[in-house]
């Protein structure tokens, strides 16, 4: 009897939850801007752009993705690689690259200073040699498209922003990944409600690793990197940091203009999220145990719980499932990913859930993260706070 009430109760809260975060994400996600609908065609004298990238050991995808910036039609721009110590042939392409496009300036960093991420200081010094009105810091294996820059500058000046991060399609090489990039999409938003950035009231805030484009200026002020030189969520702590001193931020959809090719395999996944989803969640322990169990509650045990109930209860748990698959396809939608990778939904979630309490228990063992062939103490990552 007990049995049956507490699973009466946990799929009453569970089903209200999930109808306020189907609300919620549907009202927010349908509210964000989306650079489809900005002109491609730039204003008379555009102000001008330093696109700034750190790269180490991507020799895989450096060339594709650094000629897709270099054919940008953008008018007035720079483009600024910074080599982190690269031990493959990243520093080879990305000079041989540089002798035939006037336009790249190639950096190469052969040693770390204390007290710096890799990526970070990286960019930091790339930020250092820009001469841009705006700066736009991406990744290395970003593939852009020749309008994006001059449709993100347009809605930067029509809206008045200092800060625009704009969303990449995920290429994933398998169904599952596709799956688990949906996934994660849709714990983000939920998370970190993106489309309250907009809202200078609010506390939410944004940043994008694929396309962070900020005011030159509001980078400065802040600090840029060297205030978060040891957060390894660098994108969305730059957001952190440019929103809490008064500047505007704003996001927009781009999947049709930035892809990226995330991870290439389950072991990447797992490998790279070490570095950051502690940090994500500012190393609170009971943040992480509350945010892994949330995700098998709420969305995991509903479809488990069909095997195991009847009646009202059954179709309360049925109901959370076909909500939670609504969302979870919208989300796809959105990010022009395929809505049927809904059905493995709630498999990607345990996984992300997995991989969060992984990543925290592996942290504390060993008492910080390894990243980029660089160890950081928990002690020293944490005293940069945000």
């Amino acid at each position: 009897m007990v049995s049956h009430e507490l699973t009466f109760l946990l799929a009453t809260g569970t089903l209200l939850f999930t109808i306020l975060a189907m609300i919620d994400l549907l009202i927010g996600n349908h509210s964000i801007d989306a650079l489809r609908d900005i002109s491609p065609v730039p204003d008379k004298s555009p102000q001008k752009v330093s696109i700034v990238v750190a790269a180490r050991n991507e020799q895989r995808n450096i060339k594709t993705a650094l000629q897709s910036l270099l054919d940008l039609e953008y008018p007035n721009y720079e483009l600024i690689v910074v080599d982190d110590r690269s031990e493959d042939s990243t520093g080879k392409i990305l000079d041989a690259m540089a002798v035939f496009n006037s336009r790249l300036k190639v950096i190469h960093i052969d040693s770390l200073p204390a007290g710096w991420l890799g990526k970070n200081y990286a960019l930091w010094v790339g930020s250092q040699q820009a001469a841009g009105d705006y700066l736009l810091f991406t990744d290395a294996d970003i593939i852009m498209e020749p309008t994006i820059a001059t449709r993100a500058v347009t809605h930067m000046e029509h809206n008045q922003l200092d800060h625009l991060a704009a969303t990449p399609s995920m290429q994933m090489p398998t169904i599952f990944l596709g799956m688990f990039g949906v996934s994660f999409m849709l714990i983000f938003a939920l998370f970190s409600r993106p489309w309250k950035s907009k809202d200078p009231k609010s506390r939410y805030h944004i940043g994008i690793g694929a396309f962070n484009m900020v005011r030159t200026e509001a980078y400065r002020h802040v600090g840029g990197h060297k205030t978060i030189r040891l957060r390894p969520d660098d994108d969305i702590k730059l957001g952190k940091i440019i929103k809490k001193s008064g500047f505007r931020q704003g996001i927009a959809y781009a999947p049709e203009f930035l892809a990226v090719e995330w991870y290439a395999s389950i072991t990447e996944v797992i490998k790279g999220l070490e570095k950051n989803t502690f940090s994500g969640a500012d190393y609170n322990i009971m943040l992480v145990v509350i945010g892994a169990s949330s995700q098998i509650i709420f969305s995991v045990w509903p479809f488990v719980a069909l095997f195991f109930t009847s009646g009202l209860t059954w179709g309360m748990n049925l109901t959370i499932i076909l909500l939670s698959i609504f969302l979870y396809a919208d989300c796809a939608r959105i990010h022009h990913s395929k809505v049927w990778y809904a059905i493995g939904y709630p498999v990607a979630t345990t996984l992300f859930a997995v991989i969060m309490m992984r990543t925290m228990i592996l942290n504390l063992m060993q008492g910080g993260i390894y990243w980029r062939g660089t160890f950081y103490s928990l002690k020293e990552l944490k005293a940069n706070k945000v």
